[in-house]
């Protein structure tokens, strides 16, 4: 089994987050050989430099938290963060366009973050559970698998609720082996972590990596 760290992207999205606690991020993430350091896409160059030779991926989110912005606007997004170096891209759904039933909308959506990332950055999919029905759940990730994203992933951590065993579970029945599923949301102790991997969970949202890894 791989160790637990490689599981994890280490996480710093507060919109207040200064500089100096975004390269302490960083340092944490190298220094606990984490998969990635995922950040507002404002602190691409930073972090890109920070992580330089580490091994460490830089992610970076689009379209957060809301998911709301016009999809050529995600495109745009997209295509600068990974002009500026991003790894990997962790894009919200349209939740609005899943409400109303508009599934050809979502499909459009995630396929320009898809194409602007241009094989580049590999695309997660955040679909936040928290607010879908169980059959929004399996559709949301159904319309991702078919428009080639890499992942799906359970949450932002910024709405009613994080990831849960049940909705990984689910969300890994649905995809099958071979596309990631990331949990993120609330993950805190090395406990939660082993579970949601043991429900399906290929990658972990995290900011207490410290507290997860050290106990």
């Amino acid at each position: 089994m791989q160790s637990l760290n490689s599981y994890i992207d280490h996480t710093i999205l507060a919109p207040a987050a200064s500089r100096a606690e975004v390269e302490q991020a960083a340092d944490e993430a190298i220094a606990y050989k984490a998969a990635s350091l995922c950040v507002n896409p404002c602190w691409i160059p930073l972090v890109k430099e920070r992580l330089a030779g580490t091994g460490v991926l830089t992610a970076v989110v689009v379209g957060f938290p809301l998911g709301a912005t016009l999809p050529a606007v995600k495109a745009f997004e997209t295509a600068e963060a990974v002009r500026l170096g991003a790894d990997e891209i962790d894009m919200v759904i349209n939740l609005g366009f899943i409400k109303s039933g508009d599934w050809a909308a979502v499909m459009r959506d995630i396929e320009g973050v898809v194409k602007a990332a241009a094989g580049k950055a590999k695309v997660k999919v955040i679909i936040e559970t928290c607010l879908l029905t169980n059959e929004e759940k399996v559709r949301a990730c159904e319309i991702a698998q078919a428009a080639c994203a890499d992942y799906v992933k359970t949450s932002t951590g910024f709405s009613t609720g994080g990831a849960t065993e049940e909705d990984v579970r689910l969300m890994r029945k649905t995809i099958g082996e071979y596309m990631g599923v990331k949990a993120s949301g609330g993950i805190r102790t090395r406990e939660q972590a082993e579970r949601m991997i043991a429900a399906g969970a290929s990658r972990l949202g995290c900011s207490a990596t410290k507290k997860i890894l050290e106990g």
